[in-house]
């Protein structure tokens, strides 16, 4: 690793290479560096990776570096290795962004005080929707992003993305799979309402509080979104359905959902769905179909740390865990295609 920061990053230093775990997820692994010339963050696969992990963390390292030449907030990238010999992974070396993260506890994000209590919770969902206005302005092609996803008949085609990495499991781990209520019910609604006229950018693809880093001071802004790990081009209102899901709806604004964020102390969806077509002029009128999307996506992915444990490669108490998250995604889903599909 030293020899590979002597050629690649001069600029941290020439002193002993200190390194510190700074996070160990399901995920990735960060790391920071310091060689005596300040401090940068590595970012790696874990020993236990899910599938395309290496192929991921690559293109993080693209967007990342894209991005560069925009105002979203991000991370800067200062180099990669594509060459697995060196750490025995592949990983990038980013910037250290400081600020604060929402942290999962029992499968709630919590936020540190005093944004986790009225007026400050209020405003956190909008600083959240301004990063994502900066980001569904970016021309993706002018950054060098026009090969960085597959627009043609994008939308069209994830549902048979999603459920075709679902059954991809039964081969990787040996896993049977398992009856997924509401499954089914949301992948005909979906193919049956796909919208048809939207405009090409940029998704982040896993947005919540935890992969963010905000500010301490008001009024909170995001300092950097974090975790490209799921990033591509495709349709941006993707990454509206997925963070607003959480939230409470308009149409029923008294009922709280059972999400990750404090929904009773936050602005709906409808509202900042609002906020977020004002920014970018983008259309939000098929907020519904996003929504559903977001969490037939997000069950059809956490579904693999379902079979990774099946398989003996993660704990129990692991997939117990994600079984109960994708299981409320396939349900939640299609409780909103029976009311308002």
């Amino acid at each position: 690793m030293t020899a590979w920061l002597d050629a690649k990053l001069p600029q941290l230093g020439d002193g002993p290479l200190q390194v510190e775990m700074v996070h160990g997820g399901f995920s990735n692994v960060i790391l920071s560096l310091d060689r005596g010339n300040g401090v940068m963050m590595l970012r790696r696969p874990p020993v236990t990776p899910p599938p395309g992990s290496e192929r991921t963390a690559l293109r993080e390292a693209r967007v990342l570096s894209a991005l560069d030449r925009t105002a979203v907030p991000h991370p800067r990238c200062f180099a990669s290795c594509d060459d697995p010999d060196v750490i025995g992974a592949v990983f990038y070396v980013m910037e250290r962004v400081e600020g604060w993260s929402g942290k999962i506890v029992d499968r709630r994000a919590e936020h540190p005080a005093p944004f986790d209590q009225p007026p400050f919770a209020w405003r956190l969902p909008y600083a959240v929707m301004d990063a994502l206005v900066a980001l569904g302005n970016v021309e993706y092609e002018a950054v060098g992003l026009g090969d960085f996803g597959k627009t043609d008949q994008f939308l069209e085609r994830q549902v048979d993305r999603w459920s075709s990495q679902l059954a991809s499991y039964k081969d990787k781990y040996g896993y049977a799979g398992r009856e997924l209520p509401g499954f089914a019910e949301t992948e005909r609604w979906l193919r049956d309402n796909t919208p048809v006229n939207w405009k090409p950018g940029i998704i982040h693809g896993d947005l919540g509080t935890p992969n963010m880093l905000f500010s301490h001071e008001h009024p909170v802004r995001v300092n950097a979104l974090i975790d490209w790990e799921l990033s591509t081009v495709g349709d941006p209102m993707i990454d509206i359905g997925w963070f607003l899901g959480g939230l409470r709806d308009e149409r029923e604004p008294d009922v709280v959902p059972n999400s990750m964020m404090d929904a009773a102390n936050m602005p709906t969806r409808q509202e900042l769905a609002r906020y977020y077509a004002s920014g970018t002029g983008r259309d939000v009128s098929m907020l519904d179909y996003y929504l559903v999307l977001a969490r037939f996506k997000g069950g059809c992915i956490m579904e693999y740390k379902v079979a990774q444990a099946a398989a003996g490669k993660l704990s129990r108490e692991i997939g117990d865990f994600f079984a109960a998250i994708v299981a409320d995604s396939f349900a939640s889903a299609a409780d909103i295609v029976r009311k308002y599909g």
